[in-house]
């Protein structure tokens, strides 16, 4: 397994765009922690949801797989945001929660059960993690020459439940990608399962 090489080119080259725009509030979906749980961000780009979890009041250790974008999160937002692509993650029972907007959907089908199973491991037993994934019938290159998998939501949850996370909430919304196509999204809330 190792990062797309397109992908993350396209995001070295573009971190500046991505540092005033893209983000969501993450507030709701952050909920079920105690203040001072320890959050993993996964792809943080320009930093913006980094900033509004540790205002949450939660010990995050931010990543991006992009030196540019781990630069411009902590210029703008001062994060101490690090450099780690999906595939470098090794921690063990680490984290009350992994966050994880907007950037899983850019590994590759192939990929997808070895990254889902080292976000259950890097989890405390009983830990959160968050994701959300563009809908569609595949994968392959965006506009913007980005891998990316479009999965329905029975394929993306099946996958989940695989991986030993149990789903408890999801959400269909509409949305437009960074790429100008208008999409539905399905957002994910799960919990590590206590089996192995």
């Amino acid at each position: 397994m190792s990062a797309d090489g397109a992908t993350i080119a396209y995001y070295q080259a573009n971190a500046p765009r991505y540092t005033m725009s893209f983000g969501q509030a993450p507030s709701r979906h952050l909920d079920r922690l105690e203040p001072g749980a320890r959050v993993l961000e996964l792809g943080c780009g320009g930093g913006r949801d980094s900033a509004r979890i540790r205002e949450r009041g939660f010990d995050l250790d931010a990543t991006d797989g992009t030196p540019a974008m781990v630069k411009k999160a902590n210029e703008r937002f001062a994060v101490g945001a690090r450099v780690m692509r999906f595939d470098e993650l090794e921690a063990i029972a680490a984290y009350d929660a992994v966050w994880a907007h907007a950037c899983l959907l850019h590994v590759a089908r192939a990929d997808l059960p070895a990254v889902l199973a080292a976000i259950r491991r890097a989890l405390r037993p009983g830990g959160w993690h968050f994701a959300n994934y563009k809908l569609g019938d595949g994968e392959g290159r965006d506009p913007l020459g980005r891998l990316t998998n479009l999965p329905d939501e029975l394929w993306i949850e099946r996958a989940y439940r695989d991986s030993a996370f149990e789903l408890v909430s999801s959400e269909r919304y509409p949305g437009e990608g960074a790429d100008g196509v208008q999409r539905d999204w399905h957002a994910l809330t799960l919990r590590k399962e206590d089996r192995p």
